[in-house]
C-alpha cells in the first residue's frame, strides 16, 4: 500500500494520458440530471467530484450508494456507474434498474461485468489497470469523473490542466506532506477521530475516515460545519481525551463557517486536549481536495504502522461478501 499511495500523482498522470487516447461520444437527448452510483473506493471518487462541481452543474447530481435507484432516473438522467472491479453487486443492481428505465450511461471499471456490459452496448467507458485495492485507486475514479463532467458540458474545470497543476502541487509538496503526516498520525494515535469538515469538503472528510477505517483499522467520523453545531457540538459535552477533533480547512471556505470552526475549536477543546487542523493547499478547489486526499492517505499509512495492524487486510468486507454469496439475489 505505501507504494500505491506514493504512487498517487502517477496514477493521475496515467489517467491524463487515458484521457486523452480516449473520445466521449456526447449524448443523443437532453441530460436533466445526473446518477453516479458506486460504492466504496469506488464510490468516494463522485462524492468528492460532486461536491466540487455543486456550483457549476446547470443540472442536479446525485450519488447513489446502494441496490436501487431514485424514481426520478429515466431517460433523460445520466447514469455513471463506477466499480474497480466491475463487480460490485449494489452498483450491478443499480445498472440493471436504471437501463430498464432507459437511462443514459458511462461506466468507470478495470474489468469484469461493469466493463462488459458497457462494452457490449456502447457505453462511454473510461477504464484503469486491475489488480489494486480499489480504495488505492482513487485517482483515477475522480479524474475520469471529472472528465465525464466536462464532456458533457456540465463543470467549467479544464480537467487536464487542473489535474497537471495537482500533479505538480503533490510532487513539489511530498517530501513536506511525508514528515507532516506522520507527526499527524502520532498526534491522533489512540484516539477516536470525529473530523470536521466544512460544507463542500465533507466528501473529503469522509475520504480521510475510509481510510482510517480500512488502513489502520479505526472507528472513527466526520460531520459538517455547519450543520453540527446544531446536534453533535452538544454531543461533545460527553467528550474527553478518548477523541480527537480533526478540522479540515481550507482558506477559501465560507468565511461565516470559518468564524464558527474558530469558535467551536476552543469548545471542543474544553473536553479534549487533542484538537487539530489539517490545511490545504493548492490554487484551485480540485488541486486542494487531491493535496487534503493525498495527506490523509498518508496518515493513514503511518497510523497502520503506529496501530501494528496488516494496512492490506479487509477480512471482515471479505466475511460480508463470501456470506452474500450464499444468498441468491
Amino acid at each position: 500500500m505505501k507504494e500505491l499511495i506514493a504512487s498517487f500523482s502517477q496514477h493521475l498522470q496515467n489517467a491524463i494520458e487515458s484521457i486523452k487516447n480516449t473520445s466521449i461520444k456526447s449524448s443523443d437527448r437532453a441530460v436533466n440530471n445526473v446518477l453516479i452510483t458506486g460504492l466504496g473506493g469506488s464510490g468516494i471518487g463522485g462524492s468528492v467530484m460532486a461536491e466540487l462541481v455543486a456550483d457549476q452543474s446547470p443540472i442536479p447530481i446525485l450519488v447513489n450508494k446502494n441496490y436501487d435507484i431514485p424514481a426520478f432516473v429515466n431517460e433523460h438522467t445520466l447514469v455513471i456507474a463506477c466499480s474497480y472491479s466491475g463487480n460490485t453487486e449494489e452498483t450491478l443492481s443499480a445498472v440493471a434498474q436504471a437501463q430498464a428505465k432507459g437511462a443514459m450511461f458511462a461506466c468507470i471499471s478495470a474489468g469484469g461485468q461493469l466493463k462488459e456490459i458497457a462494452e457490449t452496448n456502447g457505453y462511454n467507458l473510461l477504464s484503469m489497470e486491475g489488480g489494486n485495492p480499489p480504495r488505492s485507486m482513487f485517482a483515477y475514479a475522480f479524474a475520469y469523473l471529472l472528465r465525464y463532467m466536462e464532456a458533457y458540458g456540465l463543470a467549467n474545470y479544464n480537467v487536464i490542466a487542473e489535474l497537471e497543476a495537482s500533479i505538480k502541487l503533490l510532487n513539489n509538496t511530498e517530501a513536506a506532506s511525508l514528515q507532516e503526516a506522520e507527526d499527524f498520525a502520532h498526534k491522533i494515535k489512540n484516539t477516536i477521530p470525529q473530523i470536521i469538515a466544512n460544507n463542500g469538503s465533507l466528501a473529503v472528510a469522509a475520504r480521510f475516515r475510509q481510510q482510517l477505517n480500512e488502513n489502520a483499522k479505526m472507528l472513527c467520523w466526520e460531520a459538517e460545519v455547519p450543520e453540527m453545531n446544531h446536534n453533535e457540538l452538544v454531543g461533545w459535552e460527553g467528550g474527553d481525551n478518548r477523541f480527537s477533533a480533526v478540522f479540515i480547512r481550507n482558506t477559501t471556505d465560507n468565511a461565516r463557517n470559518q468564524k464558527r470552526m474558530d469558535i467551536i475549536k476552543g469548545i471542543i477543546g474544553e473536553k479534549t486536549e487533542h484538537v487539530y487542523e489539517m490545511w490545504s493547499k493548492g490554487d484551485s478547489p480540485v488541486q486542494r481536495a487531491l493535496y487534503l486526499v493525498h495527506f490523509g492517505d498518508w496518515i493513514s499509512y503511518f497510523l497502520s504502522e503506529i496501530n501494528q495492524v496488516d494496512i492490506m487486510d479487509i477480512k471482515s468486507i471479505d466475511l460480508l461478501k463470501s456470506e452474500l454469496s450464499k444468498i441468491p439475489l
